[in-house]
């Protein structure tokens, strides 16, 4: 079955595509959730406005991502957290926790899931962490532990 998306799909495809799918899937999901409108001959004007619109709301996020990356390149982010006599964290330190305190400190808001953590952080130091802002758009700041008076 053939249907124009109104929402970006994991898998599928990105709001204004046509694309073709199982009719079950189309059926009890996209359609009832108003995902999807059926494809028919007189929405390929629809399906080309809505890429329009995509692409026009995708460049401007992408302008405003470089430049919160170019505020962000080379930032160093104090972070304050219990630490233990031999620099060991009570706790750890997290994505959540690392856009706090970029949000606290440079006044840019990042969201959790855009900071790429590979584990959290266990104790006091100095450690780079990559920040995706946008696809392609992604800088590094160095996040600096230090332990709580």
């Amino acid at each position: 079955m053939k249907v124009l998306l109104r929402d970006d799909v994991a898998g599928v495809g990105r709001r204004g595509d046509v694309v073709k799918v199982a009719g079950g899937f189309a059926r009890n999901f996209l359609l009832p959730e108003g995902r999807a409108i059926v494809a028919t001959d007189g929405v390929e004007g629809q399906a080309a406005q809505m890429r329009r619109g995509r692409d026009l709301r995708e460049a401007k996020s992408r302008g405003a991502a470089e430049s919160q990356a170019t505020i962000l390149a080379g930032a160093v982010i104090p972070v304050s957290a219990r630490a233990g006599a031999g620099g060991r964290l009570f706790g750890s330190i997290g994505p959540a926790d690392v856009a706090d305190a970029i949000r606290a400190s440079k006044g840019v808001e990042v969201d959790r899931r855009h900071v790429l953590l590979p584990e959290h952080i266990k104790e006091v130091g100095s450690f780079d962490v990559t920040v995706e802002l946008f696809t392609g758009v992604a800088t590094v700041v160095t996040v600096e532990v230090t332990p709580a008076s």
